[in-house]
């Protein structure tokens, strides 16, 4: 048991009697303090050389670093107040606070801040980072007293639960690695599984090789325990052929992530892509799919191209438009593949950093969506069926749940109807039962005050949220009152807005509504049948000013 004391509590207990005969007499009988102490005082909680901050879940809490850590595998972000995605133990290096020895160290919570700056201190580079949502600071004003404590022995059958991920291995079977390196290959990815701490309640890994063809091997569901996974992998056979690598990249995002297959709801979901040499086909497509499809793609490539190889290279800037993110994070090289060991720590270090995971959140299930739908006279019931069939196909798209995406939708005519907001429905079914349910009001045409009366009534409650917002307006004719200026307001309070004109909608309407460029926001149709047509385009739409977002 690890009991935490003041200093000057301990050296008076064990080195200065006239001390303890003052406390006791004066002040409090010592041994009744120090059961309290030993009640009440919680023990430095054991971490690894990789707990962050964000891993803490108290204000104020004491931990123990071990000894030993690798200094050059720790990731510190700032000086003195660290972004909590750091390192706690390399941060208390960086600090001085403890030597590479391990020892006891007081975490603090701190709000986040902008500008964390990189400083070079104790053997530890810290990097620079522009803005997190929250910091710690640590401190050694605690020393520990140690008592023996049995060790409670980690649960196996649950795994690293600090790193729960659905991961593919996507790993090269083509000519271009050899049955030699193919087999090399297997033994580093084995190594890399058994690190990351397979289990129920942790990692789940499946792998797919890429040669001329995908094959998965084997998925997510199939094993939860460390031993099988690697018992799997040593029974891969090798197949030999091209290496299409954005074919099985593509295959994979598509196909290797459902439900069906074991992916977990809420999980992060991330391939890894192991390439010896280049890939025989694009893989710029395969990535952007990937991207749409919530997947983080490591890339990580064994014998670079040498420079009499490179005009064989389809795209030598291959890696950096396969990747989740072009910063570095996402891509891993390794020279050769003997003696890789020193590898795979890095790399599990990087699958486990969830909070760096930025492709996770896609335009499928992380947006706002509402429908400002035209419900005037020129309409009519049938062609207003019609409209509410388009919404409702949009609507399909996109993974609707309570911590996902949203619909909201809102009739107007002179006056304005909230059919339902985003925070009414939860699930896909619940969105499309309502949009069924939706009753044709008729009336005028007064577009730019159902903008404003949208913006702040159904925009407004989410302003603050993590899901992007976007407006489409659905009309079919003249509005009797100024488009431009509520439009405008609407895209200042940072929702993109789509117009789609069907029959007799102004083009310049639509356009002075539209988002810049408003080209690519603004659709139109002559006839109401025609907008079923257009929801590829307009998913597609949605997707693309996602992605684009995020760059």
């Amino acid at each position: 048991m690890l009991i935490a004391v003041p200093p000057v509590i301990f050296l008076g207990y064990y080195f200065n009697a006239g001390f303890v005969g003052f406390f006791s007499h004066f002040v409090y009988p010592f041994h009744l303090f120090l059961s309290r102490v030993l009640l009440f005082s919680l023990a430095p909680t054991a971490i690894t050389c990789f707990t962050r901050g964000l891993d803490l879940r108290k204000g104020i809490e004491d931990v123990l670093c071990p000894a030993d850590c690798p200094l050059w595998q720790f990731y510190v972000f700032g000086d003195g107040v660290y972004a909590s995605l750091s390192s706690i133990c390399g941060a208390a290096i960086h600090r001085g606070v403890i030597t590479s020895a391990g020892g006891a160290v007081r975490v603090q919570a701190l709000p986040g801040q902008e500008n964390y700056p990189a400083v070079n201190a104790n053997g530890i580079q810290s990097q620079v980072l522009t803005r997190w949502a929250s910091s710690f600071s640590v401190t050694g004003r605690w020393i520990t007293l140690f008592c023996k404590r049995p060790k409670k022995p980690l649960d196996k059958k649950a795994g690293n639960k600090d790193c729960k991920a659905d991961i593919a291995f996507l790993i090269d079977g083509s000519y271009n690695i050899g049955q030699r390196r193919f087999n090399l290959q297997k033994n580093f990815v084995g190594k890399v599984a058994v690190m990351l701490g397979i289990g129920t309640e942790g990692p789940h890994v499946g792998v797919v090789q890429a040669s001329e063809h995908p094959k998965i091997e084997f998925y997510l569901k199939n094993f939860t325990a460390a031993k099988e996974v690697l018992f799997a992998i040593k029974e891969l056979g090798f197949r030999g052929g091209n290496s299409n690598t954005g074919k099985a990249l593509k295959h994979t995002a598509q196909k290797f992530f459902s439900l069906e297959n074991g992916a977990r709801k809420g999980i992060p979901k991330i391939i890894v892509v192991f390439l010896d040499g280049w890939p025989s086909d694009d893989l710029e497509e395969a990535g952007i799919v990937a991207r749409e499809f919530g997947v983080n793609v490591f890339i990580v490539s064994v014998a670079k191209p040498t420079t009499e190889e490179l005009g064989m290279v389809q795209d030598i800037g291959f890696v950096d438009k396969a990747v989740c993110r072009n910063n570095g994070f996402f891509s891993y090289q390794m020279p050769t593949w003997f003696g890789t060991t020193k590898y795979v720590k890095p790399l599990v270090q990087k699958l486990c950093s969830h909070e760096q995971m930025f492709c996770s959140k896609t335009c499928y299930n992380s947006v706002n969506i509402a429908f400002l739908i035209d419900g005037s006279s020129s309409v009519g019931d049938n062609n207003f069926r019609l409209v509410l069939e388009f919404v409702s196909n949009v609507a399909k798209a996109f993974e609707i749940s309570d911590i996902g995406s949203k619909i909201a939708a809102v009739q107007f005519t002179y006056d304005q109807r909230t059919e339902f907001s985003f925070t009414d429905y939860n699930t896909k079914e619940e969105v499309l039962s309502a949009i069924r349910n939706i009753r044709y009001m008729s009336g005028g045409t007064a577009t730019g005050d159902a903008i404003t009366f949208t913006t702040r009534n159904v925009f407004g409650p989410v302003k603050d949220g993590a899901n992007k917002n976007f407006l489409f307006v659905l009309t079919d004719g003249q509005s009797y009152d100024d488009v431009r200026g509520p439009a405008a307001a609407a895209q200042k309070a940072g929702i993109t807005v789509f117009s789609v004109g069907v029959a007799w909608a102004p083009l310049d309407d639509l356009k002075d509504m539209a988002s810049e460029p408003r080209e690519s926001h603004t659709f139109f149709t002559r006839e109401f049948t025609g907008l079923e047509q257009l929801v590829p385009d307009i998913i597609r739409g949605i997707c693309k000013d996602f992605l684009d977002s995020k760059q």
